[in-house]
This record gives C-alpha cells, structure tokens and sequence, in this order.
C-alpha cells in the first residue's frame, strides 16, 4: 500500500522515494511500523481487554505462584497479528505469492487461537477447545498451506525437496515420484509432502504454545527466532549469496524478508508489556499465530530441518512434554517435576526471571548456531 504509493506514485516526482525499491530498507521500515504499532496501542489494548473482563484463569495444578496473576488480561496476541498483517501489508510488495500465504496462514492460526481463547473467558476456566478440535483445524490450515505450494510448485516457484544441514548434496524429494503413483494413484504422491508439513506447522504452533508459559518467555524466544529467519530468509532470496553458501535460491521469497522483519518488531513491541510482572499475556491467539508463523516461514526457505535448531528452545519444551506424558502412560513415573520444562526449574526453586532470561540465553545460542550452519555444511 505505502511501498505502491512512494515507489510507483510519487518516486518519479520525488526521487529519494527510490530508496523503496530495496528489500533492506522496506523490512527495517516495517519493523519501526510493528515495533511502534504495538507500543503505541499496547494500553489501549490491555484497557479494552480489562473492560471486556478477558482476563487468565490459572490452571489450579499449576505452580502456585502463578495464582497471583489470575485476572490478567489476555488474548493480547490480537496486537501481535496486527502488529504483524499490517506493516507487511504496507510495505511489502503483495504480488509475492509468499507473502499471502505467510499472512493467510498467521490469520488463520490466530483464529483457531482466539477461539480457544474465547471458550476459556465464556466458561471461566482454563479450558477451551478440545485438543482434537483444535488439532483439527491446525491440520486443515496446514493442508491449506500444502495446496498452496504445491500449485507454486506447479508453476517452478517452489521446491519440495528438503535441505539437510552439513549435507550440502543431499535434497531428498517430499513428493514421490514413480509411474504406479504417477498413473494411478497420483494424490498418493503428495501425501509425504503434506504430513511434513503437518509435522513441522503443527509442531511449531503447539511448541511456542507450551513455552507461553512465563512473563515473556514465548515472545522473547519468538523475537529471537524471528531474527534468525529474517536472515535466514534475506540470504535464500539473494541469489549470490545462496549460491556462495549453497543453500536452494528462492528468489521469490525476497519480499516475505518484509512479513519476518515485521514479525521481530511486533514480537519487541509486545514484549515491553508482557515483560516480568506482565501486563498482559498473548494467550492461545498469539502464541498459535506465531508459531505457526515461523513454521510457515522455515517451509517456505526450505528450512524446516534447521528449525529444530532456529527454534531450539521451543523444541525442549515439547519434548519435555511428550518425555512426561510417555514415561508417566508407560511406567506411572515422571521424569521432571512438572512438564512444560520451565514449570519443572520452577520447582526446583529457580526464580522467574532467572528462567526467562535463562532460556532467551539458550535461544540466543541456538539461533546463533543455525546461522553458522550456513557456512558448516
């Protein structure tokens, strides 16, 4: 909207407006948009938000600390998504396929969120939809998202083959390809590709939901992660320099650069409320649009693997779960003391904020580690 206004309706009168043209400029522009967005409506958010008495309700098995922030104001993830569509829809070139479909797939995400979110203010509890409801419309946004790259890919804009970090020649195909299939059963060669994607959107919402679970410790990880993709997005989209690191090119992925700028400002801007003692938490309409928006993001560059490492952190967290629950189904044991992983620091006696900033350190590491991957290969 801007970005067509300033680059082709007034640049040829206004020649500096040329500075438009330039992915860099546009995505560190969209990042102030975000970051100011969300700083600027963060009260006038939290104030409806008390108004509407859409406030936390504490799980009761929870530590017991966390009774004290019963009655806060939740759902503060519709700021992120807005914080996010908007500046990506100002300054970003929308004829990128890309970036409708990063937008589309947040929205979405965000709307199976707010709905749960919704249920839990209307019964005043801390539950909302069924896990196999919830799962549900993940798996249909995801098949969504599926379909959507598999008519890019149709048309030579993307690639179903996989990159495997440190293993430079090797690109395993997600689709199969052999004449049974091919004459057939053709749908069945897609099928692969599309539980991937279910594996690695799904997983990555439902992780960065499992760490939502101290003041600022999702957002923190998520402004941490985003930066990595940022990066990670801007080099495969710059032909020499995928080259140079011998990453797949995906040159049509350059103005998604724009969305992940705008995600790093809007998750900063939030995280000036939702920092320790919060002022608001982002709920299930965040935490699920944000995840599924890195997922999204790492699919798209053709990451999906390195974002065990981009998303470090999130990954531990689910993994924590998944070790309590089977350990506990298999032995009637558990292995931490309560699961996700930061519950179990906090039983053993680890402060609050020694956790946040303890984990944003590990976060930290693991992005940096992603990023050296490029040239370790």
């Amino acid at each position: 909207m801007l970005y067509y206004l300033f680059f082709y309706a007034l640049r040829p009168y206004l020649s500096p407006l040329n500075v438009f043209r330039y992915i860099t400029v546009r995505t560190a522009v969209a990042s102030v948009t975000a970051f100011l967005l969300s700083l600027l409506m963060g009260p006038w958010v939290i104030e409806k938000l008390r108004e509407l008495q859409v406030k936390q309700y504490i799980r009761e098995e929870g530590p017991k600390a966390h009774q004290k922030k019963a009655g806060t104001p939740t759902m503060g993830g519709v700021l992120i998504v807005a914080a996010i569509v908007i500046p990506t829809l100002l300054w970003a070139d929308l004829r990128s396929p890309y970036v409708l479909l990063a937008i589309g797939a947040t929205v979405a995400f965000g709307a199976i969120g707010f709905v749960d979110d919704y249920n839990k203010v209307v019964r005043r509890r801390n539950l909302g939809l069924s896990p196999s409801k919830k799962f549900l419309f993940q798996v249909l946004t995801c098949v969504a998202v599926g379909v959507a790259l598999l008519v890019l890919q149709s048309h030579g804009a993307y690639s179903t083959q996989l990159s495997v970090p440190f293993l430079k020649r090797l690109h395993p195909n997600l689709v199969i390809d052999s004449l049974l299939i091919r004459n057939f059963v053709w749908p069945l060669a897609f099928v692969p590709f599309v539980l991937f994607l279910v594996f690695v959107i799904v997983g990555s919402s439902n992780a960065v939901n499992l760490t939502d679970g101290l003041d600022g410790l999702a957002i923190g990880c998520v402004l941490v992660s985003s930066t990595a993709l940022t990066v990670l997005t801007y080099v495969s989209s710059n032909a020499r320099m995928a080259e140079y690191l011998e990453i797949q090119k995906i040159p049509a992925a350059g103005e998604l650069v724009i969305f992940c700028g705008s995600l790093v400002g809007a998750s900063l801007g939030f995280l000036w409320y939702n920092a320790h003692p919060a002022e608001m938490f982002m709920g299930d309409v965040g935490s699920l649009a944000l995840g599924g928006a890195i997922g999204v993001v790492a699919v798209i560059i053709k990451q999906e693997i390195l974002l065990l490492f981009i998303g470090g952190v999130f990954v531990l967290e689910a993994l924590s779960v998944i070790i309590q629950v089977g350990s506990f189904k298999l032995t009637g044991k558990r292995v931490f003391r309560m699961a996700p992983l930061h519950h179990h620091f906090e039983l053993m006696g680890w402060s609050e904020s020694k956790i946040i900033v303890r984990f944003w350190i590990v976060a930290l590491v693991f992005a940096l580690f992603s990023l050296t991957t490029l040239k370790l290969r």
